[in-house]
């Protein structure tokens, strides 16, 4: 099945107002710009955003952050966004912060077909126990808050232990970038920018893949495929100029 669509904006658009939509990257490596700026130029809004951070003012998530096109938002870090915190702040955007190692067991056991699962992380916390702020009044105080989440008992090879449910993320469509994929859907990632793609791309009911190079099928050995087209029911080839354009936060060079 050739999963080739024409542009990125094509592939975006039956997202809807109100969708959840699963972002690779970390940082701004490996995200997929393209399929983030073809959301921005369709206006969708109302969205909640799963993906480890919300990139940086005038750039990937950012970008439709500044454009308030986010209702709320699933990450496990912020810090480099400075107008993600003041519309957490102000009550204009509703945060769960998670664990970041938890965050991606949520977005493998929706794409795995786990429900739910159990975890060391956070027992002791407000994590399990409630009471995080994930939505602000305009006053300060704090309109939503994270429930409680069960904690249970289990015996292991070190004695008992307690361990906290987290739920699994199943997302409305999935964005991703790649460095290859052919045209049934295979993926594969370069060195760092695998990061949550292959996450995101799982957990996705619809995935949408940004790729920088397109080839046949066959041409990618069975052993080299990070994603399996079986997750991917979209293909968006990048132009040269699309492929290049590789953001970072923060440039270091000597004098």
């Amino acid at each position: 099945m050739d999963k080739v669509v024409a542009s990125a904006g094509a592939a975006v658009a039956d997202i809807e107002p109100g969708a959840t939509l699963a972002v690779g990257g970390f940082g701004l490596c490996g995200i997929p710009s393209a399929l983030i700026e073809a959301v921005l130029a369709a206006g969708i809004g109302d969205l909640e955003v799963v993906s480890n951070n919300c990139g940086v003012v005038g750039w990937g998530l950012g970008r439709l952050l500044d454009a308030k096109l986010i209702r709320r938002m699933v990450a496990s870090y912020v810090g480099e966004n400075k107008e993600f915190e003041r519309q957490y702040l102000s009550g204009e955007l509703e945060v769960e912060l998670t664990p970041q190692g938890t965050l991606a067991e949520r977005m493998r056991a929706g794409g795995s077909g786990i429900p739910a699962f159990f975890t060391a992380t956070g027992v002791g916390t407000q994590v399990a126990d409630g009471g995080l702020p994930w939505r602000y009044a305009a006053d300060g105080s704090i309109a939503v808050e994270s429930p409680p989440k069960e904690v249970r008992e289990f015996e292991t090879a070190e004695g008992s232990r307690r361990y906290v449910l987290e739920r699994a993320i199943v997302a409305d469509f999935g964005l991703v970038r790649a460095w290859k994929g052919d045209r049934h859907g295979n993926l594969v990632y370069r060195m760092s920018a695998r990061n949550f793609n292959p996450l995101a791309a799982m957990c996705g009911r619809v995935t949408i893949a940004e790729v920088e190079e397109l080839v046949e099928p066959g041409e990618l050995g069975p052993d080299e495929i990070h994603t399996p087209g079986v997750f991917v029911q979209r293909v968006v080839p990048l132009t040269p100029e699309q492929a290049a354009e590789k953001r970072i936060e923060k440039r270091t060079v000597r004098a």
